[in-house]
């Protein structure tokens, strides 16, 4: 008999590790992809401990262009077949676009754009088959230009767009797809990133848990997009009264304070 899991990417810390708990903690089985094979080992045990059922773990890189297709095989290989798709993955990297790594730049595209597009449209059928969803981790970066952080914010407009336009198609087949858009959040993104978190973190700061959280919750009642905490809620609706050129100059030299 075929069983119904969640496929979480990037489920290995912050977000991604609080998201699997979630699920888990409302009945999901869920299927832990990232790098870090002994993350999400300890990660499964702990689930398991508590109650949940044994995860399935696929230590997988998704810069790999096989990486959907070893996915997909350890599925089937498990007998499992997607209810919800939750791409969590992305990372980003602070700096001038023409001054970072053009190599790295490329692997942020291939993880925050092309895996999450794949993973979405591979298991398509089988979410329509057993109306389940898609959350997609998106950044409150996906509302503005990002000098600074160019491929990164670029990424993450792409993901929003992506997700509402995914959603008015799967919509009509019952399928629920949600964007999840925070502010900074206290985890490995920022090392990672090369930056330290600033006064914009002091102010917008909601934890990964509460993340998680109103991202399950606004998944499960079909939500376009879940915007944590008071002040993330405030940006996009302060953006309307200010134009594009004021909003590229700000965010630009918001950034630079960072260096």
């Amino acid at each position: 008999m075929t069983e119904r899991v969640t496929l979480i990417t990037g489920a290995s810390a912050g977000i991604g590790a609080e998201l699997a708990r979630i699920f888990a903690s409302k009945g999901h089985r869920v299927a832990l992809v990232a790098r870090r094979e002994d993350r999400l080992t300890q990660l499964a045990s702990e689930i398991a401990a508590s109650g949940g059922a044994a995860p399935i773990v696929i230590a997988c890189d998704l810069t790999q262009p096989d990486a959907g297709d070893r996915i997909e095989a350890a599925l089937t290989s498990a007998g499992a077949e997607v209810e919800y798709v939750v791409n969590n993955a992305g990372f980003g990297l602070f700096g001038y676009a023409i001054k970072r790594d053009r190599a790295e730049q490329l692997n942020m595209i291939t993880v925050n754009i092309r895996a999450l597009t794949d993973l979405s449209l591979r298991f398509s059928e089988q979410l329509i088959k057993n109306r389940g969803g898609i959350l997609n981790l998106g950044s409150i970066a996906g509302f503005l230009p990002g000098p600074g952080m160019a491929v990164y914010y670029a990424s993450k407009a792409y993901v929003l767009s992506f997700t509402e336009a995914l959603r008015a198609e799967l919509g009509p087949h019952g399928v629920r797809v949600t964007v999840v858009c925070p502010g900074p959040v206290p985890s490995e993104f920022q090392a990672r990133a090369g930056f330290n978190p600033g006064f914009d973190s002091a102010i917008l700061n909601v934890s990964a848990a509460e993340v998680a959280r109103q991202a399950y919750e606004g998944l499960m009642a079909n939500k376009r997009a879940v915007l944590p905490g008071i002040g993330i809620k405030m940006v996009p609706f302060m953006l309307r009264f200010f134009p594009r050129s004021f909003i590229l100059a700000a965010v630009g030299g918001f950034q630079l304070r960072k260096r």
